[in-house]
């Protein structure tokens, strides 16, 4: 236990408690100890059984005690016995950028395409097609073709464009005869196909979400069903891209809805109040690396709290390995999970509400408690802070600083680093279907990572890495087949069809050089330039667009 001050004169009451081991406390008669601190002071302590120290002033133990064995406040420039042995980092992987992603500096879309890969476009494509067959079965009116990965491709990256070009509402994208029209959006998509598949947009398959609606108010009920097939998609390529550095946090985060849903949740403190509640573990850098949708009380829970669940959940050793240090805030501290993350091999560190919980006490502008399981209470850090003396002007002085708040302030801003980049230019539209409300957020999330893994690609490249919105837009360019710069089809650009042979005997022209299509395998007499791989360029079959589409 310790209390630093900075030195401006208050009275601290003393909870009349005492400290076992800690973190657990047994309590005593209500008395108080007022103590009066005139000073800049640093005082610490520790309390445990294998240092022996006591309890706070006030309890019944200390007042048996005679004088000279009577615990006191140290100053900082005394011993802190007691400090926790330094965690051995072990992770399972290398920590960052992990293959084909660390060799060179991939472009946005490259980056992009590790997230929303193959399977989950695939995924979304057929279960948006099989929605859409049954909303007009049941009579809803809209035009449909069939959609493919390639353009499922162009409306994710059409998504982005909007997100960059923001303009009140979607049909202002398609506005003709004014001043404020924007022409590239009609040359990629129409209106009706863009919110024809805004409003078919599925992630599970459509029977089986009727079927589990059937088992609402049953325990085999899951309120996640219809996002949940996609949402583990991006979650296991966010975890298998990136490996974090030691230090990561875990902490809320909001996505505002308005659809009138069970799950949806209110937070005071947060700028979003109303919303889909997901917790989040960031590393420092903002790179969200794994999350779970909150939907009330769980059918798993193990009956140690939410907030032990969650932290417990989302420190996976199977995926980080040992040696982690992770931030939490008021909500997830406790001793409860701080012990159990010490057997499982993790650091943590985190605020605390319950003065009943006292560890590190830090007086500030204002209070400042936190709770650690592997710092020392005082390593030589100062912070400067402004002081008047009597009448004469104010002038910095440098105030002791917990090694605790030092390291909090640093590593804990991951979460909230992470929700100030997907804020910006974020690809979230109003809608009343909550699904597309997360559909939107997975978008945000591999958006913000694929930058993430960019500018770290960059600096080991030791080139300058591009702004957030050079990145969106080329990524948004890339996405819907186009030139950043001149907004031409790539195909038409880069790339050109030739013959696979310059046969020039007539007889010989239609059976000479032939190769294999690279995607449907049949024998064709055309090829790409640049690429060199045969690809066939028939009225029914344009495999040359197809290929260099993807």
């Amino acid at each position: 236990m310790s209390k630093m001050t900075t030195g401006r004169p208050s009275r601290v009451i003393r909870p009349p408690l005492r400290f076992t081991d800690g973190f657990e406390e047994e309590e005593t008669p209500c008395e108080e100890s007022v103590v009066e601190e005139e000073s800049p002071s640093v005082t610490q302590g520790r309390s445990g059984r294998s240092n022996g120290a006591g309890g706070d002033a006030g309890t019944s133990r200390d007042r048996s005690r005679s004088p000279q064995h009577q615990e006191r406040w140290k100053t900082e420039a005394e011993p802190d016995y007691g400090v926790p042995q330094k965690l051995r980092f072990n992770p399972r992987r290398t920590p960052g950028v992990q293959p084909p992603l660390n060799i060179g500096n991939p472009p946005p879309g490259e980056i992009f395409s590790h997230f929303f890969d193959a399977a989950a476009l695939l995924l979304l494509c057929q279960n948006t097609n099989k929605y859409s067959a049954k909303n007009l079965e049941k009579g809803r009116r809209f035009h449909w073709k069939e959609i493919q990965p390639e353009e499922m491709t162009k409306f994710i990256g059409m998504l982005l464009y909007m997100s960059v070009l923001d303009l009140p509402k979607i049909r202002d994208f398609w506005r003709t005869q004014s001043i404020f029209s924007v022409p590239f959006p009609t040359t990629a998509i129409t209106r009706d196909r863009f919110r024809a598949v805004l409003g078919n947009i599925h992630m599970s398959d459509p029977a089986q979400s009727e079927e589990n609606d059937a088992k609402k108010g049953t325990d085999e009920y899951d309120h996640l069903h219809r996002v949940r097939p996609l949402m583990e998609m991006i979650q296991i390529n966010c975890k298998s891209i990136y490996q974090p550095r030691q230090h990561i946090a875990v902490d809320e985060r909001m996505v505002g809805t308005k659809a009138r849903l069970g799950i949806k949740q209110y937070m005071k403190a947060k700028p979003t109040k109303w919303g889909l509640k997901f917790f989040v573990l960031a590393a420092a850098n903002g790179y969200t690396l794994d999350f779970k949708l909150y939907t009330g009380k769980s059918k798993t829970a193990t009956g140690k709290g939410l907030s032990f669940d969650v932290v417990d959940g989302l420190m996976d050793r199977g995926y980080l390995g040992s040696g982690y240090i992770v931030y939490t805030d008021n909500f997830y501290t406790s001793p409860l999970l701080y012990r159990h993350l010490s057997q499982e091999g993790f650091g943590a560190c985190g605020t605390y509400r319950d003065r009943d919980l006292l560890f590190v006490k830090w007086m500030d502008t204002r209070e400042v408690s936190l709770c650690s399981t592997i710092h020392p209470v005082y390593s030589g850090d100062t912070v400067q802070r402004w002081q008047k003396t009597g009448d004469g002007p104010h002038h910095h002085i440098s105030i002791p600083r917990p090694t605790t708040v030092t390291e909090y302030n640093r590593y804990m801003g991951g979460v909230d680093t992470s929700d100030q980049m997907i804020g910006t230019n974020s690809v979230h539209r109003k809608t009343r279907r909550w699904p597309t409300t997360v559909f939107q957020h997975l978008v945000d999330i591999a958006a913000t990572n694929s930058f993430i893994i960019h500018k770290e690609c960059a600096s080991l490249q030791q080139v300058r890495p591009m702004t957030r919105q050079q990145f969106q837009e080329e990524l948004a360019a890339h996405l819907l087949g186009v030139d950043n710069r001149s907004g031409l089809q790539k195909t038409s650009y880069h790339h050109l069809p030739v013959p696979t042979s310059d046969e020039q005997t007539k007889s010989k022209r239609a059976t000479g050089g032939r190769r294999r299509c690279k995607l449907c395998q049949r024998s064709t007499a055309w090829q790409c330039e640049d690429c060199a791989v045969g690809l066939c360029l028939q009225p029914d079959r344009n495999c040359f667009r197809q290929y260099h589409c993807k």
